[in-house]
């Protein structure tokens, strides 16, 4: 039987951050057609950094606000269970970096299984006052327990494993010169 080798916390993070940025392009048009829209794109102009929630919620409405989440959730959802369910087992950032996403046998995972390792994962980060301690919690289970399996891996029965690579640079180089 083949070793089976867990995907370590800053791979893990790296593919996170890839994945992010693929999913900001659809989410930076949905705001922008939105935003015109509704009428307040030309609020997005008079934004500074640091500017209290609030006041960005003032200016912008909730309308926005909540339509630019709801689309963000669902958008991600299907990216995330449909690539992890795929023929792949990962999205796009998992892939580049060769981890990808199976259930506790090695098998790949369903649409629903990859579904439900979203809702106890992603989903939660999008919940107020509770997303970023869950999310320090997952991040602690993945650098610090053996398997490096975070708290939405448990919850559907998944591990995120790496894949063994063999390129030219590996076996034996001893003939080489």
């Amino acid at each position: 039987m083949e070793e089976r080798r867990s995907a370590g916390f800053w791979v893990r993070c790296a593919a996170g951050l890839l994945d992010l940025l693929i999913l900001a392009v659809p989410l930076a048009v949905f705001v922008s057609f939105t935003s015109v829209a509704l009428g307040v794109s030309n609020q997005f102009l008079d934004l500074n950094p640091g500017m209290p929630p609030h006041e960005v919620l003032q200016r912008l409405g909730p309308r926005l606000i909540l339509a630019s989440l709801a689309f963000f959730v669902v958008l991600s959802w299907m990216y995330f269970a449909l690539f992890e369910s795929s023929r792949w087992r990962a999205t796009p950032g998992k892939r580049w970096l060769g981890i990808y996403v199976v259930d506790e046998g090695g098998r790949p995972v369903s649409f629903w299984r990859a579904s439900r390792r979203f809702a106890g994962g992603r989903l939660l980060l999008h919940v107020p006052q509770v997303g970023i301690y869950y999310f320090l919690v997952d991040c602690g289970c993945v650098g610090l327990l053996p398997k490096k399996r975070a708290l939405h891996d448990f919850l559907a029965g998944c591990l995120v494993l790496r894949e063994e690579v063999v390129g030219e640079f590996g076996g034996d180089r001893a003939g080489a010169s």
